[in-house]
């Protein structure tokens, strides 16, 4: 049984593969599926349960979408997945890891990881498939400006497995644990390819420091992109002027999110 709850998980082949159905997918000829998606997610939850219920839909899927503490019943994950298996043809998950984990453990069905507090791996998914439309992602410097989470998480687990050049830019007590780390915002800038950044959550005034600002984007490399994960706030991560830059990768940049999620499920059933 194929899951996706970590990328580390996957190889590069595989990543590979499933960017070449994300290819067919864009391209309308996508493979077609029969049967249904059962998908939890919390009713905060907006882009990924909207391109996973629309992308499950045209595959020719039906999407059911429960809340979250469904799973949080006095049951064993398995008996949940082994009810619904003659039911559906994948789960898909946001919650916290060790649910993500538990179900997958025994579930005879697919199960992907829509995001957990530990990572978001089909989000950065979708991140290096869009930037490889137009540049050889493995060609790229990346830069992570903010605290260790879930999106600095998969951004070290792709970084892995596809050998990205990654470096967190934070303080030191906030960085992830085994990553390439630096304090110096003004000198990483000036060679990263790729800015990325999360919101803050506890760490807003730590963080303050490190906002991204037009000023700095000035500082870039040629054709940089300033690829803030969702939902940004001016002000906050980076300042007003920052989403007006030329390097800010707009909201199209998450168009991708559909087909990869739509690659995504297809991958793990045709395991």
């Amino acid at each position: 049984m194929r899951h996706l709850v970590r990328l580390t998980d996957w190889t590069r082949a595989e990543i590979d593969a499933v960017f070449a159905l994300a290819d067919e997918y864009s391209a309308g000829n996508g493979p077609r599926r029969s049967g249904s998606a059962v998908m939890f997610f919390p009713s905060s939850s907006l882009r990924t349960r909207v391109t996973f219920e629309r992308g499950a839909h045209l595959m020719g899927l039906q999407p059911i979408v429960c809340p979250p503490d469904a799973l949080e019943k006095p049951e064993a994950l398995s008996d949940v997945a082994g009810y619904l298996a003659p039911w559906t043809a994948v789960l898909v998950v946001r919650h916290r890891m060790e649910i993500i984990e538990g179900i997958a453990a025994g579930s005879p069905v697919p199960v992907v990881n829509a995001m957990s507090e530990l990572n978001h791996p089909c989000e950065v998914l979708s991140d290096v498939y869009t930037l490889g439309k137009k540049r050889d992602p493995r060609a790229l410097h990346y830069l992570f400006v903010g605290a260790d989470g879930n999106i600095a998480g998969a951004w070290r687990e792709i970084a892995t497995v596809l050998g990205l050049d990654l470096t967190q830019c934070c303080p030191r007590e906030l960085a992830t644990p085994g990553g390439d780390w630096t304090d110096d915002l003004a000198g990483a800038i000036r060679t990263a390819d790729v800015i990325i950044t999360d919101g803050p959550g506890p760490h807003a005034d730590r963080l303050a420091p490190f906002r991204i600002t037009a000023d700095l984007l000035d500082t870039a490399p040629p054709g940089a992109q300033y690829a803030p994960c969702p939902p940004h706030v001016a002000g906050r991560e980076a300042t007003a002027d920052a989403f007006k830059h030329p390097a800010f990768a707009g909201h199209g940049f998450k168009q991708a999110l559909l087909p990869v999620h739509q690659a995504v499920m297809e991958f793990c059933m045709s395991a």
